[in-house]
């Protein structure tokens, strides 16, 4: 029986393991920074509404453009009516008056009449001083606006992602980071217990590896709090559930800025917000000639048939009418004049604000190149900081093996080596970050300034450095 039993578990387990197998096959690769830009470009709730609104504009566009075209209309009007008037010309609509009966009674006193009125009517508007012209010019803007603004949200939101994946892998690097120098510390606390045991240390130099050791997990455990997070905020500007959870790729060094200030003020003229602003100006600038049009006449062309019956859609009696209509506005108190001079008004202070915001845009890349050459610098230092002290925890770890150097020194190189791995990733997403920056200020694409490999020396130098001294501290024990 207890064979069966363990052939049967065999079995199972034997069919299982395909399916495992092929769980960690289908898993989804590592999140790349790349890959999350075109995810917000396409899923980010902003780009969706951006692109909501752009489409209201295009509609809006096809709404007023519509206004051209004949308008066609079906009314249906019933009445019971004994007025003498109306019940004389509501027979004659409906082609039942009889003479005799009209003599034979008296006119000013007749019998109330049902009169059902059916009217197809179609209208065409033959002139209106410019103002149709004009508010399709105005949708047409609007659209165009809208249509920028919503270029300008992609941007923003890959920018958005960008930023937020590189806020995650900044906070999975320093838990990892820390992790790493926990380890590194235990193995201090099991080598300086080793030695107290055997007489060489005093126990003060146990307990303040032993305190060490605390701080460590202490920061250990808000730097995983922190990364989860960072996590929701990623699924947010990736139109993800915020519970999602992403593997991500290792965060690269940062791209070089090798462009002067000229060039990037160069494309701040392009950017998509500065060019719907620039759009709704000139919207602004057609309501002048809208507010004018209402001083000139307007001309129109109306064509009915009607059918007059005593029910509802019948057709005893029916006439065509064929009008052109033609309406001036002699005297409005006044109206027409001052809604162009405040829409005269409006376009001044337009120009204005759009002129300070170009200028304000130039001070903003300006600030932005400045921060973001400085950020790279300011790597490249942190780098270079980082190998002195992972080489300099080694040394201090060789001399304290051999007694030159006390507990407390090799703590303090470890701390340092921490402290400087913990700057020199700082520096690297604060350089991504700078870079993302300012090509959001010149009006490029964000994605333009992304590094071109997907991994880096430094980061490949910082974890095998952390891995060396983790082996090392192994040999403690």
């Amino acid at each position: 029986m207890r064979r069966t039993v363990i052939l049967w578990i065999g079995l199972a387990l034997a069919g299982l393991a395909p399916l495992g197998l092929a769980a960690r096959a289908a898993g989804a690769d590592p999140l790349t920074l790349e890959q999350a830009m075109a995810r917000a470009r396409e899923q980010s709730r902003e780009v969706l509404a951006a692109s909501a609104r752009a489409d209201a504009g295009a509609a809006r566009l096809r709404q007023a453009k519509g206004h051209r075209l004949p308008q066609v209309s079906l009314e249906e009007i019933w009445m019971h009516t004994d007025s003498p008037a109306e019940a004389f010309a509501l027979q004659l609509n409906q082609e039942r008056f009889s003479f005799a009966d009209f003599v034979s009674g008296d006119p000013n006193d007749p019998k109330a009449i049902d009169n059902a009125l059916t009217r197809l009517e179609v209208s065409l508007p033959l002139y209106t001083g410019g103002e149709l012209k004009n508010r399709i010019g105005q949708a047409s803007l609007a659209a165009e606006a809208a249509d920028e603004r919503a270029r300008r949200v992609a941007d923003d939101a890959a920018a958005a992602a960008a930023q937020a994946w590189v806020q995650l892998a900044l906070a999975r690097e320093q838990a990892a980071l820390l992790e790493r120098s926990l380890e590194t510390v235990e193995a201090h606390v099991s080598l300086v217990g080793a030695y107290v045991d055997q007489g060489l240390l005093v126990r003060s130099d146990l307990l303040r590896a032993q305190v060490e050791k605390a701080r460590l997990e202490d920061l250990l455990a808000a730097a995983k709090n922190g990364a989860q997070v960072a996590e929701a905020n990623l699924s947010l500007r990736l139109g993800a559930d915020v519970t999602a959870s992403w593997d991500l790729a290792p965060l690269a060094d940062p791209g070089v800025v090798d462009e002067d200030l000229e060039s990037w003020l160069a494309t701040v003229d392009e950017r998509r917000d500065l060019e719907a602003a620039r759009r709704e100006l000139e919207a602004a600038e057609l309501e002048v000639a809208v507010q004018r049009s209402a001083l000139l006449p307007k001309v129109g062309l109306v064509a009915r048939h009607d059918f007059n019956d005593d029910t509802p859609f019948g057709t005893a009696g029916d006439s065509t009418a064929v009008m052109a209509v033609a309406k001036i506005e002699l005297f409005a108190g006044g109206r027409h004049r001052a809604a162009a001079a405040a829409a005269r008004a409006d376009v001044d202070a337009g120009r204005l604000e759009l002129e300070l915001f170009r200028q304000g845009l130039r001070v903003q890349v300006r600030d932005a190149y400045a921060t973001a050459v400085s950020a790279r610098r300011r790597h490249v230092t942190a780098a270079a900081a980082r190998d002195a002290a992972v080489e300099n925890e080694r040394i201090v770890g060789e001399r304290f093996k051999k007694g030159v150097v006390k507990v407390l020194d090799l703590l303090d190189a470890t701390n340092t080596r921490r402290e400087t791995e913990t700057r020199e990733l700082a520096a690297r997403a604060d350089a991504h970050l700078a870079a993302l920056n300012l090509a959001l200020a010149a009006g490029r694409e964000p994605e333009s300034v992304l590094p071109a490999a997907a991994t880096s020396s430094f980061q490949t130098t910082s974890n095998d450095a952390g891995r060396g001294t983790g082996e090392e501290n192994g040999s403690h024990d």
